[in-house]
């Protein structure tokens, strides 16, 4: 099993500054890709073009570019310099963001999103096999119709022969057009004991394409906290997975909370929503289950934290991508070093 690190997007303490020093730390301990994201802050993009000139062989994901954010052909285009920049060193990473940012941010209606990634991964790929764009899709059509629009092929080639694309998606018809159509899957809050049941989809969306998992790649981002004391590396999870759970989308839409919820713990993820919801942000924090956390994330002692890195290896994930919770950089490097530790001694 690979490591990863995210270092997600300006904010929460990070600067660019940060983020390159993290990056080099983990190529120096031999993890195998950084990743970072976008929401309505700092982009994706511009960081792992920062991230390459100060970087020799850490591969740069973005984790993720926001579909509603770029046209697929600008994605192509924008990925195709990322890996000549790189030197082939990129991963793409995509998803739908959700409706408050598609709609609220990027005037883009969250409607039709299986179809919508569909065509959208599939244009990306005709760009970057260097083919002439002609695409008459139900979301997308190339060039528009009646008007001056000329089929166009995309002047520069990546360094990579195929750029693999990941969807990061939840819910199971998401999740088996990953299996269907994409390279990997990177799932959030990811639990190991419940692999069994989040591959189904998966497993069902290859299928469609008459195509086998073996090289498939499921790659989770998973928050870690290492520590003796088990309970203070559980507190330093719940302010991020409160957000996600309570805050992040609406009472009616909110993915991360039907999640947690398929994991047993609906009636914990309902009274967590009602009071982030509420503006009672601490108590929806503490009212997470210390079992919810334990589930989705490595928090604890070192013994604890092999265990959760043998988890997840033996559930088939490829590579573990890791965020530190801590808020400086000096212990979030010391959390890499400590992961990269337990990893070698679980191989």
């Amino acid at each position: 099993m690979k490591l990863g690190v995210n270092v997600g997007y300006w904010g929460f303490g990070l600067t660019a500054a940060d983020q390159l020093d993290i990056a080099r730390t983990a190529e120096d301990l031999g993890y195998d890709s950084i990743w970072t994201a976008e929401a309505y802050g700092s982009d994706a993009a511009t960081v792992l073009a920062w991230l390459a000139a100060g970087t020799s062989r850490i591969k740069l994901g973005a984790g993720i570019f926001q579909i509603p954010a770029r046209s697929a052909a600008m994605t192509a285009m924008t990925a195709a310099t990322i890996d000549q920049l790189s030197g082939g060193r990129f991963l793409l990473g995509l998803g739908s963001s959700g409706p408050q940012v598609s709609e609220g941010w990027h005037g883009v209606r969250f409607a039709k999103q299986l179809q919508r990634t569909r065509e959208y991964v599939e244009v990306v790929r005709m760009a970057l096999a260097h083919q002439k764009v002609e695409f008459h899709g139900e979301t997308i059509e190339l060039p528009l119709p009646d008007g001056p629009g000329k089929v166009l092929k995309l002047t520069i080639k990546p360094a990579q022969e195929r750029i693999p694309i990941y969807l990061a998606v939840l819910g199971p018809k998401n999740v088996a057009l990953a299996g269907e159509i994409a390279d990997g899957w990177l799932p959030v809050f990811f639990s190991p004991e419940h692999t069994s049941t989040l591959r189904v989809p998966l497993e069902e969306g290859a299928a469609r394409a008459g195509r086998s998992l073996d090289d498939f790649r499921i790659c989770p981002s998973v928050n870690v906290m290492i520590g003796d004391d088990a309970q203070s590396a559980r507190d330093a999870m719940r302010p991020m997975l409160s957000l996600y759970v309570g805050g992040m989308g609406s009472r009616e839409q909110n993915f991360y909370n039907r999640l947690v919820s398929s994991y047993g713990f609906e009636q914990a993820a309902h009274e967590v929503q009602e009071l982030y919801l509420a503006g009672r942000k601490s108590e929806a924090a503490m009212a997470l289950p210390d079992e919810l956390i334990d589930a989705v994330s490595i928090a604890g002692p070192r013994d604890r934290a092999r265990e959760r890195i043998r988890a997840y290896r033996d559930a088939g994930v490829e590579t573990l991508i890791v965020s530190p919770m801590a808020l400086e950089n000096t212990e979030r490097k010391r959390q890499l070093r400590l992961i990269a530790d337990l990893a070698e001694e679980v191989a």
